[in-house]
């Protein structure tokens, strides 16, 4: 596929809107869970979605059919028509006014062939398709989505939003966005009723730590630790089915049964820690992301994910065969208890919801399984759906997305974005291939 990068086009907007729910809400105050309002979600997140023309939805405006829905799902997610205010010990509240949502609708002079034969981020014009209207993104006092819907020359379009992360996490936007789909199909209500219940997640009384939480320890910045931003580039790595079965000969025989996101963050974090040439007895943290939502009920639509952190040392892990970090992160994630998240929640209170520890540390999104793909407006399944970009704020330079696509030949792929300095993206792309080298020989060895 030829890059997409180099690609310029057009974007004529029409002046943003509100849309409120298509009917009278309640006016209330809705406090957020103490895992909901912790600093470390105070960003927001942009998704984005491509569409190809669809023949039964001739004559039909995705602008309009989508704007429509937005409103009548809104009567069931009212909370997203409101505005966020910051009480005493930094506690958000959902005050629920009806205001709406921002919503643009935009046209493009370019047609989605052009974009290239497999879609996947960096996307070009990505700030033409994604307008940031000028005061709309503050986490308090500002709206809390933003959608913009843009039509291509060739009869597909994009749909890309920005939720602010403190509302939902991913699988709880990609449920708004599927009732969002399931109204413009024609559906009189949504599938899955969403549930507030936030306080299934508060703070219990009084709050005690009874875990400990490596993701939020305070650790000094020197100049010596510190990574330099300066200079990054954003790369897109693939991985197969072929790649991950070459990675699982690698593992002795107790963890060939690893999770695909266990195999490719383990590797990814391992040559990510080589690339940037740490120090040797320096700290560096995994953090894991853990769903909750087995303790919830369905259709809760908060951050239900926790964070808990592998940690080692640079050394240790840059020096350590593969199996060393899969081990580490299995061993977080099995440790990662419904007690644990109570504990992460008391903490929330006790400290007042601290940021992530961002010395050392490296975060992956596993959205494979958030139901992004499952988002249909009526034309079908999209081409691509997933994190419109990378350059979220949660942990600068150290948040990477996992999301699943198609490639040229319809098959499906892992895909991974990652963001280093441009010389440590040298050592990363090397070690990755010595890396995918040593697992190709090793299932070839397996197999004679």
């Amino acid at each position: 596929m030829a890059p997409t990068n180099n690609l310029i086009f057009k974007v004529c907007r029409k002046n943003p809107e509100l849309i409120p729910p298509a009917k009278s809400t309640p006016h209330e105050f809705k406090p957020l869970s103490d895992i909901d309002d912790q600093e470390g979600l105070r960003i927001q997140i942009p998704i984005i979605h491509f569409y190809r023309k669809c023949p039964s939805m001739q004559g039909k405006d995705p602008v309009k059919v989508i704007r429509d829905a937005i409103a009548k799902a809104l009567v069931f997610y009212y909370p997203f028509a409101g505005r966020l205010r910051e009480a005493s010990g930094r506690k958000l509240v959902v005050e629920c006014t009806g205001e709406g949502v921002v919503f643009i609708e935009a046209d493009a002079d370019v047609t989605l062939q052009e974009f290239g034969d497999a879609l996947y981020p960096p996307f070009p014009c990505m700030e033409e398709l994604l307008y940031h209207v000028p005061g709309s993104n503050g986490i308090t006092n500002s709206p809390l989505l933003l959608i913009q819907v843009t039509r291509l020359k060739c009869n597909g379009f994009i749909s890309a939003c920005r939720i602010n992360h403190t509302m939902c996490d991913s699988i709880g936007a990609a449920q708004f966005l599927c009732a969002i789909g399931e109204y413009a199909r024609g559906a009189k209500t949504p599938s899955i009723l969403p549930i507030w219940e936030r306080q299934l997640l508060n703070a219990r009384i009084p709050p005690r730590l009874s875990c400990t939480h490596h993701e939020y320890n305070i650790i000094p910045h020197t100049k010596e630790n510190l990574i330099s931003l300066d200079n990054t580039v954003r790369r897109s790595f693939f991985f197969g089915a072929k790649d991950i079965s070459a990675l699982r000969h690698l593992l002795p025989p107790n963890l060939r049964r690893s999770s695909k996101f266990q195999i490719l963050a383990a590797s990814i974090w391992r040559c990510r820690t080589i690339a940037l040439s740490l120090c040797p007895n320096e700290d560096v943290k995994f953090l894991c992301t853990v769903n909750t939502r087995q303790h919830l009920p369905k259709g809760y639509y908060g951050n239900a994910v926790i964070f808990p952190a592998a940690i080692t040392t640079a050394e240790k892990l840059s020096k350590s065969p593969l199996h060393y970090a899969i081990e580490l992160i299995r061993k977080t994630i099995s440790e990662a208890t419904e007690e644990y998240v109570k504990s992460v929640a008391d903490l929330m209170v006790i400290r007042g919801r601290p940021n992530f520890t961002e010395l050392g540390t490296y975060l992956v999104f596993d959205l494979t399984r958030a139901g992004f793909s499952e988002v249909d407006f009526g034309w079908g399944k999209a081409v691509y759906s997933g994190p419109a970009e990378d350059n979220v704020d949660l942990i600068s330079g150290a948040a990477s997305f996992l999301t699943s696509v198609k490639n040229k030949n319809g098959e499906d792929e892992m895909l991974i974005l990652i963001c280093l300095p441009s010389n440590s993206m040298e050592v990363f792309v090397k070690e990755l291939q010595l890396l995918m080298e040593s697992a190709r020989r090793s299932s070839i060895s397996s197999a004679l």
